[in-house]
């Protein structure tokens, strides 16, 4: 898993006015929680807003005042308007104890059904996903290159024994479906026979 390093500072007041006059400097609000105990710090909005604008998953190394923690971005508040960042919770990562994140759901390969004139559908970007930090998949990563018009890969399709999804395990993830191209073209192609 692709780790990012994030420094910050720890906070001396805790309470709005001070969270507020931190925005104006640039620095958001944030806690890091999981742990012996937990820490209130501030880190750059420039360093920080990465983290939720990419759809890459990655673990987080605090460096608050010279201790580094092992972290996954946990949940994280934006304005309603401005749409800028205002709070960042982290949880702190022990190797012992199962995490849960949104890994990204990701195909390859060029579908037989979809060179036919079939549509490949997605049903998924990202798929909820529980294991132990050093077994936690960057991507769940599905060859497509044998799905016919019609088939369907769902997601006990895809188990694996170091981590467990937290999805319907009967849903579709992915689908190759019939268009109108596809119909019209497979008659032709049985009149050529």
């Amino acid at each position: 898993m692709k780790t990012v390093s994030v420094s910050g500072s720890r906070r001396g007041n805790v309470g709005k006015k001070d969270a507020r006059d931190l925005r104006k400097q640039g620095k958001i609000p944030c806690v890091v929680y999981g742990g012996d105990e937990q820490i209130h710090f501030f880190a750059d909005e420039k360093v920080l807003m990465p983290l939720f604008t990419t759809p890459e998953v990655c673990f987080v190394d605090l460096d608050i005042d010279g201790k580094t923690l092992k972290t996954i971005p946990q949940e994280a508040q934006f304005h309603k308007v401005k749409d800028t960042l205002l709070h960042v919770d982290f949880l702190e990562l022990r190797d012992d104890r199962p995490i849960t994140m949104a890994v990204p759901f990701r195909t390859e390969g060029n579908s037989v059904g979809v060179l036919k004139g079939g549509k490949l559908v997605k049903a998924k970007r990202k798929v909820r996903v529980r294991a132990l930090p050093a077994d936690m998949p960057e991507a769940i990563t599905v060859d497509i290159t044998k799905m016919d018009i019609l088939d369907e890969v769902k997601l006990k399709d895809l188990v694996n024994e170091k981590y467990q999804f937290l999805e319907d395990m009967t849903a579709a993830v992915v689908s190759v479906k019939a268009t109108r191209n596809a119909q019209a073209a497979a008659p032709a192609a049985e009149a050529e026979k």
